[in-house]
């Protein structure tokens, strides 16, 4: 295999897969070759992907960070910034990993669909914020959107006969609070909410696990990435995350991917694809463990799923809205300032009051990508107003 790569947020856990994937690639005669890395702000994390992938060129996004990672970063083209983080997306690369965490991820992203690039989706908001947009603009670019969610990249790899579906169903392992009652969420800390039970992620999709917003927002994303209205897009709990996602087909038919639940997986089907690679990932061994287990989730306990679905029935507006309500509603209980059982209610309170809020101004299909950006803003604006409620009560 010969490619030309760049990895957006390579610092993150997706990041450090893909790291570890390009890795392997190169132990096998893969001729991989590093056009551009970004980082958020840790430099010397950065400074040692660096030193391992040897880049063209590296971003920063925290602009104030420039000048250190000159220092750290000799002889290498670098910037800092917006539009260094587009940049480094625009560089030429066959393939470009989005991993940057959040809708800060959608103007890279876009950057590197309009160049026609193979584009790794790591990042779900920039489907949640933008889905039509972002598909349309793909379409035009002739660029190629691979899924590396494993839910979703579990569909991609089995998605045979697009016509005959019936349905998907996205699994879920239910996270660290699965089996704990709504009075004992009430207390949860930070550091309980990002100890997930299957999956090595970072803080922000780690709490949106334990709330089931991550489930959600998937539901979206899947809405919107594989053209299916909500009504056809279930969600099962298996708390032994080895059955990725299903699909349902008219004959009666149901098709699954099962593997372990290692990032290295979906994350090599990206880079190898249409072909297959070889990785050091664990095989599963059926017969040690015994049994799989399911369960419908309980949307009493976790209502942000149930705002999801609603926002994906109401339109774009509603899903860029919901998705930045959350972002700062995790923000605010990372912060230790807001319970964990009010990230939900206040992501919820935000879709509920868009007709009534600055938000009802908006079109419900946004028409551009300066449209969702005034979307995000305004019910980032709206959520904190929120948040201090909430905190205050």
């Amino acid at each position: 295999m010969k490619r030309r790569l760049s990895i957006l947020g390579v610092t993150g856990s997706v990041g450090r897969s893909t790291m570890a994937v390009i890795e392997e690639l190169r132990a096998q005669g893969g001729d991989i070759s590093v056009e551009a890395i970004t980082a958020g702000g840790n430099i010397a994390a950065l400074a040692a992907a660096a030193r391992t992938l040897q880049p063209a060129f590296v971003a920063v996004a925290d602009p104030n960070l420039l000048d250190a990672a000159r220092a750290a970063l000799p002889g290498i083209a670098v910037g800092a910034g917006e539009s260094a983080l587009a940049e480094a997306a625009a560089r030429p690369a066959d393939w470009v990993m989005s991993a940057i965490v959040g809708a800060a991820g959608l103007k890279p992203t876009l950057a590197a669909v309009r160049r026609g690039a193979a584009v790794a989706l790591a990042n779900k908001e920039c489907l949640v914020c933008a889905g039509p947009l972002l598909r349309a603009e793909a379409d035009r670019a002739g660029a190629v959107l691979l899924p590396v969610d494993s839910e979703h990249n579990a569909v991609f790899q089995v998605l045979t006969h697009p016509e005959a579906v019936e349905r998907i169903t996205l699994t879920a392992s239910g996270g660290p609070f699965r089996t704990w009652t709504s009075e004992a969420m009430e207390a949860a800390t930070p550091d309980q909410a990002c100890a997930h039970p299957n999956w090595a992620m970072g803080a922000k999709i780690s709490v949106d696990s334990a709330t089931l917003m991550n489930k959600g927002l998937e539901l979206i994303e899947a809405h919107y990435l594989f053209g299916l209205p909500p009504a056809q897009i279930a969600v099962l709990v298996h708390p032994q995350s080895v059955i990725h996602s299903l699909v349902h087909y008219a004959d009666g038919s149901v098709l699954a991917q099962l593997g372990a639940p290692d990032m290295r997986i979906p994350i090599s089907y990206t880079l190898a694809w249409p072909k297959r690679m070889k990785t050091s990932a664990a095989r599963l061994d059926l017969a040690e463990l015994g049994r799989l287990t399911f369960e419908p989730p309980d949307e009493g306990r976790f209502p942000a799923l149930g705002y999801a679905r609603a926002a994906a029935e109401a339109g774009p507006r509603a899903t860029a809205a919901l998705n930045a309500a959350n972002e700062v509603a995790v923000g605010e209980f990372l912060a230790g300032r807001l319970g964990f059982s009010h990230i939900a209610p206040l992501a919820g309170e935000i879709l509920d009051g868009l007709e009534s809020s600055e938000l009802r101004h908006f079109q419900k299909t946004p028409s551009s990508f300066d449209e969702v950006e005034a979307i995000d803003q305004t019910a980032r604006a709206v959520a904190r107003r929120v948040a201090v409620a909430h905190i205050n009560a």
